[in-house]
């Protein structure tokens, strides 16, 4: 897959620390560095001038911090975010926020590199989830795993086992057996994670799991109502409908 190159922007009020990850992103030619930022005032103007690809972002800064410039932009427009710290005890705040990765400062080359795997892994995801490419998403692009938070814990979700995911304004209602899980995150951002073979969308804000659905039952006006195995009944809108039909096999 021929992908665009990470148009990307560096927040850090330590010009070295920006100096730093210019030189761990110099191995990476799949990036662009577009701009730096010295504070969360600067970034949250070059996210809106520039709307880059990914964001590097420090989260103590001078007044307004790495969370509270997220909360402030555009949920649907944010970048991917990777976190880079030199405090290790923000790692779960940092995930909650929607971070792709979390790297500690001074940077290590090895774990900075995990971190532009999952970068660019999502980056095909969104991809191919928006069929800018005609090829095949690679082995491996798709997430198997979701974290979620569930009380005082991070509860982690494998794939397979959700049942269908509703949307609700910036949060998801994952449903796994009898279990709900209220989570963080927008359903293009999740829709682009999870593997289209695997997960249909059957309404502008509902996601199902193919092998979780028993019935299909056809209802006046080109809509239809989608069974789960366990009961559950969702609307297919008429929206949709074409896309389910030949994955369906759908008269």
């Amino acid at each position: 897959m021929n992908l665009p190159r990470l148009r990307t922007v560096l927040v850090d009020d330590e010009v070295l620390a920006r100096l730093a990850l210019r030189q761990a992103l110099a191995s990476h030619p799949e990036v662009e560095i577009v701009g730096e930022c010295g504070n969360a005032a600067e970034a949250m103007q070059a996210v809106r001038a520039l709307q880059p690809d990914l964001l590097f972002l420090d989260i103590q800064m001078p007044g307004m911090d790495g969370f509270e410039l997220l909360h402030e932009l555009a949920p649907d427009g944010l970048p991917l975010v990777v976190f880079t710290t030199a405090f290790a005890e923000h790692a779960l705040r940092a995930f909650d926020a929607r971070a792709l990765d979390y790297v500690l400062k001074p940077i290590d080359q090895a774990r900075f590199d995990q971190a532009m795997v999952r970068v660019n892994q999502h980056w095909q995801g969104l991809h191919a989830a928006a069929g800018a490419a005609s090829e095949p998403a690679p082995a491996g692009s798709y997430v198997q795993r979701l974290s979620v938070r569930h009380g005082e814990h991070i509860r982690v979700l494998a794939v397979d086992d959700i049942d269908w995911i509703r949307a609700d304004g910036n949060y998801l209602h994952i449903h796994v057996g009898p279990v709900r899980y209220l989570h963080r995150d927008t359903l293009r951002h999740v829709l682009a994670q999870l593997d289209p073979t695997r997960f249909l969308r059957i309404h502008r804000g509902t996601l199902v799991n193919l092998a979780r659905i028993r019935e299909v039952h056809p209802l006046f006006k080109g809509g239809a109502e989608i069974v789960l195995h366990d009961g559950t009944r969702l609307d297919l809108s008429r929206r949709f409908r074409a896309g389910a039909r030949s994955v369906l096999g759908l008269p």
